[in-house]
């Protein structure tokens, strides 16, 4: 992984979000009550994650998205301000509170509940707004946490001036093939690869159809794509993975800044393993994540 001289400019769509996790022994089955052995509250939704990622690892971020005008929605603002993302054109909704995660943690897994709230907002016509950003970016990134019709609107501006759209597909959604073609890379989870591809194509085949361009993970920090010759994987061997929040935006953002500063895709995958497993290192989808400075010492 090399980084260029040019700071990569990248502009976030997505959401934003309060996360609220529950650490318990034992995840409570239906009509069950169990006690939480520790509350703790973070900052997330997936595009704030790769926002903060991005900013961390030296690109220029706008970040645009929607929060409520509510103490949680100034509390986000304030974090990305504190990060160095320019959250100029993040909108504040009079009626919609700032949305939300709840984690339940237990035996080194989660199960996730998100209200979007206020990120169900943003719409195509705030996109609009930042066409001039778009049409002089490197890359866009996008996620599935906010409206589709924004998600599609976004992939049409891109396509209109040639900007790359790197998009993480969850939480699982299908996919326009208009979005699927245009798309500079698209990361998907395996066990979700079906619900935004459909069934027509085994996970193989759709590697080897979109090939340099579907990169599937799993939880080990796996990812397996096809180079156009052969199927590549790769996985940081020997390490303990010990939270798994926020691992799919952070390697989303490695690699997105991997491309920009024009790395061969294989060194892209590394670099996003890398920068998922530091997070994974840390509680929270935003504390781990790493800095520029951390791969330049």
């Amino acid at each position: 992984m090399k980084f260029s001289s040019e700071q990569p400019k990248i502009i976030v769509v997505g959401s934003s979000s309060i996360d609220l996790v529950l650490n318990t022994e034992k995840f409570p089955m239906p009509n069950e009550t169990v006690l939480a052995l520790k509350s703790e509250s973070f900052f997330g939704g997936k595009g704030a994650n790769q926002a903060v990622g991005t900013a961390r690892l030296g690109a220029s971020v706008y970040f645009v998205g929607c929060v409520g005008m509510d103490p949680h929605g100034q509390q986000v603002m304030r974090n990305l301000v504190n990060e160095g993302v320019n959250v100029g054109y993040v909108v504040e909704a009079e009626e919609a509170v700032t949305g939300t995660a709840y984690v339940t943690a237990s035996e080194g897994k989660n199960a996730i509940i998100v209200v979007p709230a206020a990120n169900y907002e943003l719409k195509p016509k705030h996109i609009d707004e930042v066409e001039k950003y778009i049409a002089k970016s490197d890359m866009v990134l996008l996620q599935l946490e906010v409206p589709m019709a924004v998600v599609e609107h976004t992939v049409r501006l891109a396509k209109k001036y040639g900007t790359p759209v790197g998009i993480y597909a969850a939480p699982a959604q299908q996919l326009s093939q208009e979005v699927i073609e245009y798309a500079t890379f698209i990361v998907a989870k395996y066990s979700e690869i079906h619900k935004i591809f459909g069934n027509e194509y085994s996970g193989e085949e759709l590697m080897r159809r979109y090939a340099n361009k579907l990169f599937v993970r799993d939880e080990a920090n796996s990812t397996t794509f096809y180079n156009g010759e052969e199927m590549r994987y790769f996985r940081n061997e020997e390490v303990d993975i010990l939270h798994k929040m926020g691992m799919g935006d952070a390697f989303t953002s490695g690699f997105a800044v991997a491309y920009c500063h024009q790395n061969n895709i294989e060194d892209c995958v590394k670099f996003g393993n890398d920068v998922s497993l530091k997070v994974a290192a840390v509680r929270s989808s935003q504390r781990g994540l790493p800095y520029k400075a951390d791969y330049e010492a």
